[in-house]
């Protein structure tokens, strides 16, 4: 039976990473745990900065976006001498399981604790949702709809003259947010990585809407395919006809209120990955499927193919 977890926050930040902290904390208090936070995600346990929390830690924070434990990247912890100092932190405090709300990479560093003596439970907390082992992260929903908001308001603009609009968005080479939105939107076209268009269709497509008197055309594109989206929107503007304009949404995307179905997700996840501590599973994650909670080793997570929602692709056709 342990006594003690705790909790870090670890990679991107995403919208509802605060709502899992606060389900984890509540969870553990009413199972009569002491919970602690960490501080900076992996850097907070190698250099100690973890405190020990309590109900009113958690108060008011299921609208805020980021997460209040803040979080980094540290590279070095993939080496184990450097993952020692944060196992050594732990047992001092008597901290037995932890914990980890991020991506992929966080996995894999809780994966490694997990082997050298402390149980970890990962939850998938990124924007990109690019996490094969659920159908959906948390903060994803949130960043969704904030990107479906921008394009709205670029669509005002773009058909009021009559231009093109490029809108790069993020993903870090997962197509879901360009996938999901481009259809929630009607975009005239939708491009990721598992959706590449030749140069030459894109400017075919394109100029034969523009010659039909098309009053705007919309253009959803995955960060990291065009080194350069201002200079693509150029070659579509010389290609076509059409005045192109590129617009990065950026960062904006990734705060934010959380979403309702972000809030529910991360106090499910967090709820059950205490749950999965006090049975003593160590080295896995926490997943939704099919709007079920489950859960996965973490190995056996990440080497599944990132093809959940490739069947969408059909719709960009049928829809167009």
């Amino acid at each position: 039976m342990i006594h003690k977890i705790g909790v870090l926050t670890s990679g991107g930040d995403a919208p509802g990473m605060n709502c899992a902290i606060r389900a984890v904390v509540r969870a553990g208090l009413a199972y009569g745990l002491e919970v602690y936070g960490v501080n900076d995600g992996y850097r907070g346990l190698v250099d100690d900065d973890i405190f020990q929390m309590d109900r009113s830690s958690v108060s008011d924070i299921v609208n805020r976006g980021g997460t209040i434990l803040q979080t980094a990247r540290l590279r070095e912890f993939k080496e184990e001498s450097v993952r020692q100092i944060a196992v050594n932190n732990l047992r001092k405090r008597g901290i037995e399981a932890l914990v980890v709300i991020g991506g992929d990479g966080s996995y894999m560093g809780a994966k490694k604790l997990t082997e050298m003596g402390i149980n970890c439970v990962g939850l998938p907390g990124t924007i990109d949702n690019d996490i094969a082992s659920t159908d959906f992260t948390i903060g994803f929903d949130t960043c969704l709809n904030t990107i479906v908001e921008c394009v709205d308001k670029i669509r005002d603009t773009t058909e009021s003259h009559q231009r093109c609009a490029v809108i790069e968005v993020m993903g870090n080479h997962c197509g879901d947010l360009a996938l999901f939105s481009g259809i929630a939107e009607g975009a005239e076209m939708i491009i990721t990585p598992d959706h590449p268009i030749p140069e030459e269709e894109i400017f075919a497509s394109l100029k034969k809407l523009h010659d039909a008197k098309k009053k705007r055309a919309i253009v959803i594109v995955c960060e990291k395919i065009y080194p350069d989206i201002h200079a693509f929107a150029d070659k579509i503007g010389k290609a076509t006809g059409f005045e192109c304009k590129a617009e990065v949404l950026g960062r904006v995307q990734r705060g934010g209120a959380p979403s309702a179905s972000d809030r529910v997700l991360a106090a499910r996840m967090g709820a059950y990955a205490v749950d999965c501590l006090l049975s003593g599973k160590g080295g896995i994650c926490i997943g939704i499927v099919n709007n079920k909670i489950v859960d996965y080793d973490i190995y056996e997570a990440l080497s599944l193919p990132r093809d959940k929602h490739i069947s969408m692709l059909r719709l960009i056709d049928i829809l167009k």
